[in-house]
């Protein structure tokens, strides 16, 4: 198609529907045919609004959809910060605030939707905010920061996650609900009920059943007269909500109104579309609306009349209308209104006819007043379908009670079961038929999940990454796990967890075997529990569980033919065959010496410097030969080496945290210092690192990081499982409100029980996702020490931090090692021909013309060079 034949798509709005619709328009191949240009209203692209709430934690870039602000197709142009004012449906254009006009071809709206304020008097006081947007929660937090006590008004979904917000801030939280439970759409009574001893006991105040009557301002505040019919505005801050039939005021300082939403159809409506009784764009299964040219999608609009306000429906309204502008047949016939999350902690889900209004059907409850775990099973009268149900405290089920749901399958003989506890013969042995839904925000099937095993993915992760099931809200990721092991099973196929071909057990097996057996070299494991004589695969993770066991020296002789090359010289390989050196600086932290030291020792030898994102200095072009050398000169001056090569802990990163910052509450410094130096050479499955950021405004990134401490008011927030690298995951929050001493115990479990379990080069974000249970299990196991482990694992650490040793001094103790730091180990005073220099902006590179070191056959006449791990153990 020419260019001048191209035709455009307007799409009015940029939140999370918006930008689906945009991602589904490039991957079907729409902007192949047309241009799309996006007007976001809000300052910053689309993020993820169903996690508003862990902003607090994250920040605004973590919960970004397009971190970069554009997309990569230059066929899409995003503009935010833009406001469509007005639609002339006839002329097919919009015009923007500034005056700007702009024709389309189509236009998709993607308003969604606005909170919605009860017309209660004081409503527009200071102190009182509205829920949704990252600038309202901005605006709280800045409250919270003087606020001593808030209220939610409000108990559904969004009310209690706004609830959650003040309760993380450190404000005093009452939630006030007009109806008589909380959650009253998707819970019943019971559930609500259970609900609500959850939160309490969490120390928040819960008041069902009360209607706000008005909004007090403080004892300053005046009522300024605003028009002749003597209605005024009252002018201060929030000071107390009166509830009526109420006498005692609830004195508060701050307001957050979270009592649901109202469709942004104010565009639509004056543009003459037709709307539904309730508000929102009245569209057709195609989400057309009654213009053929404008489509609306999401909280906006009205399939059938009706509003849908979760993320889920909106998502399937966007592929269908992407699929409707390249002349597909897609419709939108209602979407599955199932919820499942957790609320301050506590899991609640809800779906199908949770309030069993269908006719004549039956109900099966179970409670346990004791462990606050409430169910319901709505089921049809003949008993042989379930239609719904409610689930408070365990949720567990969720993922095969929906789909159970969506299918229509027929019930078990004792649907009981279904929810009873594991302990009282309950759990279902249900097996879903393929066309079950599993994921409801990306519609992907059991069959979906199966189909990509057998097109080769080989792992749960795989399969999200291939179906985007569980890649949403995340409620289907354990379901999503089981169907892919249990279809590996019915194959006959199984995932091989062996280490290598060498040991037919994990690496997690191995570390039990050696620590019972207290094995101590390579061969004695493979004598007894391997075959062969062991392989690159197996050797560094034997040396790497030796480490951890034994804590030995990697250059040791019984260690020595067990490592790879970075380990086996204690530095960093580069490209033309020479090394860096990376000196250890706890939290980022060095003296003016110190760095006269490092720059002698780069100007000395001649080596490229870089300051690393760890808050280190690298030094690079060291020759083999030279490396003891620069380690004697750094080691007198007080450093050591920073593993900078191993499998090992790396950095503790911080910011300057209350000594310096004024926004500090915390020494984030002196607890990064005390972390690095404690964990300083621990050997593990794969590196680790580490950040301490001294407040909430997160500069040292620790929520990147495989474990991450964020200082608060009341002490320390610990999170773990975050990394970067090819497939960045953010850490999730383990425990929150630490005393130093806490969060030292904490880390020692939960690093060691990292290093016994985790597989080979398995991260710590990819070894939580691997666990029955995922972080939920880590809880249990670190913090309430479910199996009893506690006081083991803080003890093998102890032992680490107590044998502790540098290596490079230890190496520059013994002539033995520091034998095999020359090129040629028949020829020691030759340094290697193959390694040469070229110059950028005043400091060394490798010379262009560099590549891999080549090296020739070993004969008569030829120098062996001692990178061939082999050689010299042979001579």
């Amino acid at each position: 198609m020419s260019p001048h034949l191209r035709k455009k798509v307007v799409v009015v709005g940029h939140g999370m529907v918006g930008h689906r619709f945009v991602t589904a328009a490039i991957e079907r191949g729409l902007t192949e045919t047309h241009d799309i240009v996006v007007f976001g209203e809000e300052p910053r692209p689309a993020y993820d609004r169903v996690a508003l709430t862990s902003f607090f934690e994250v920040g605004a870039e973590a919960l970004s959809f397009l971190p970069s602000g554009a997309y990569e197709d230059p066929r899409v142009t995003l503009r935010t910060g833009t406001t469509v004012v007005e639609i002339d449906a006839a002329a097919q254009t919009v015009m923007l605030a500034d005056g700007e006009e702009m024709a389309y071809d189509e236009l998709v709206l993607a308003t969604g939707a606005a909170p919605f304020v009860p017309p209660v008097p004081g409503a527009e006081l200071g102190n009182v905010f509205v829920y949704r947007t990252i600038e309202d929660l901005e605006a709280i937090r800045e409250a919270a920061k003087t606020a001593k006590a808030g209220a939610v008004i409000g108990g559904g979904l969004l009310g209690l996650e706004a609830a959650n917000a003040l309760h993380q801030l450190g404000v005093e939280t009452h939630v006030v609900e007009l109806a008589p439970r909380l959650m009253a759409v998707q819970v019943d009574d019971a559930g609500g009920a259970t609900l609500k001893r959850h939160i309490e006991k969490l120390g928040l105040t819960v008041h069902t059943g009360v209607m706000t009557e008005s909004i007090s301002p403080d004892a300053l505040a005046d009522i300024s007269v605003v028009d002749e019919d003597e209605s005024g505005v009252l002018d201060g801050n929030v000071s107390a909500l009166k509830f009526k039939d109420v006498e005692e005021p609830l004195a508060v300082d701050m307001v957050v109104f979270s009592a649901g939403i109202r469709p942004r159809d104010a565009l639509a409506r004056a543009a003459g579309l037709d709307l539904a009784e309730r508000g929102g764009v009245l569209v057709d299964e195609q989400c057309r609306s009654s213009d053929p040219h404008v489509w609306a999608i999401g909280e906006c609009a009205a399939p059938g009349g009706k509003m849908y306000g979760l993320v889920a429906p909106g998502y399937d309204m966007a592929e269908v209308v992407a699929d409707a502008l390249l002349g597909g047949a897609g419709t939108f016939t209602g979407a599955d209104m199932s919820t499942k999350l957790k609320l301050l902690g506590v899991d609640v889900a809800s779906f199908g006819d949770a309030h069993g209004t269908t006719d004549e059907c039956l109900e099966l409850t179970y409670s346990d007043a004791v462990t606050g775990v409430y169910k319901k099973l709505v089921i049809s009268e003949d008993g042989t379908r379930l239609l719904g149900g409610v689930l408070v405290g365990d949720a567990s089920a969720y993922g095969l009670l929906r789909p159970m749901v969506a299918s229509g399958m027929a019930l078990p003989e004792n649907p009981e079961e279904l929810i009873l506890p594991q302990s009282t013969g309950g759990g279902g042995g249900i097996q879903l038929p393929p066309e079950a839904q599993i994921c409801s925000c990306n519609n992907v099937t059991r069959g979906d999940i199966e189909a990509a095993v057998d097109n080769g993915c080989e792992s749960a992760a795989e399969v999200t990454k291939t179906t985007k099931a569980g890649s949403t809200c995340g409620s289907c990721k354990v379901q999503v796990k089981k169907i892919v092991e249990d279809y590996f099973t019915a194959q006959g196929k199984t995932v091989d967890t062996s280490l290598c071909e060498h040991f037919s057990m994990t690496r997690a097996e191995l570390f039990d075997v050696v620590l019972i057996h207290g094995y101590k070299t390579f061969d004695q494991i493979i004598e007894a529990h391997g075959t062969g004589r062991g392989c690159d695969l197996c050797k560094p993770a034997v040396a790497s569980i030796l480490a951890s066991q034994l804590n030995g020296h990697v250059l040791a002789k019984e260690n020595r033919k067990l490592q790879d090359t970075n380990d086996a010289y204690l530095a960093n390989l580069q490209k033309n065959g020479s090394y860096s050196v990376v000196p250890r600086i706890p939290g980022g932290e060095i003296t003016p010496e110190g760095l006269i030291v490092i720059g002698e020792v780069a100007k000395e030898f001649g080596l490229y410097t870089k300051i690393t994102g760890g808050q280190r200095i690298d030094m690079f072009g060291a020759r083999m030969e030279d490396l003891p050398a620069i380690w004697k000169r750094l080691v007198d001056a007080g450093f050591e080496s920073g593993h900078a090569y191993g499998k090992s802990l790396r950095t503790v990163k911080s910011c300057v945290g209350s000594t310096w910052c004024r926004y500090g509450v915390q020494d984030s410094v002196g607890l990064a210092i005390m972390l690095e130096t404690r964990y300083r050479g621990l050997r593990s499955p794969h590196k680790l690192k580490g950040g301490v950021s001294g407040c909430a405004r997160e500069c040292a990134e620790a929520r990147g990081k495989d474990f991450g401490v964020i200082a608060t008011e009341k002490g320390w927030n610990l999170y773990v499982g975050g990394n970067g690298g090819a497939i960045p995951a953010h850490a999730q929050l383990l425990a929150g409100d630490l005393t130093t001493e806490e969060l030292v115990r904490y880390l020692d479990r939960f690093l060691m029980y990292y290093v016994r379990t985790a597989d080979r080069l398995q991260r710590t974000s990819t070894w939580i996702d691997s666990l029955d249970g995922g972080l939920d299990r880590v809880r249990e196991v670190v913090v309430d020490d479910v199996l009893g482990l506690g006081t083991e694992l803080e003890a093998a650490m102890a032992r680490h931090t107590e044998t502790y040793f540098d290596e490079w001094k230890a190496t520059l103790e013994d002539p033995e090692k520091l034998r095999r730091f020359v090129s040629f180990v028949n020829a020691p005073e030759i340094p290697d021909p193959n390694i040469s220099f070229g110059s950028t902006r005043g400091q060394i590179v490798p010379d262009v013309a560099d590549g891999p070191a080549v090296v020739g056959p070993v004969g008569l006449g030829a120098t062996i060079p001692v990178g061939a791990p082999n050689l010299e153990e042979s001579r």
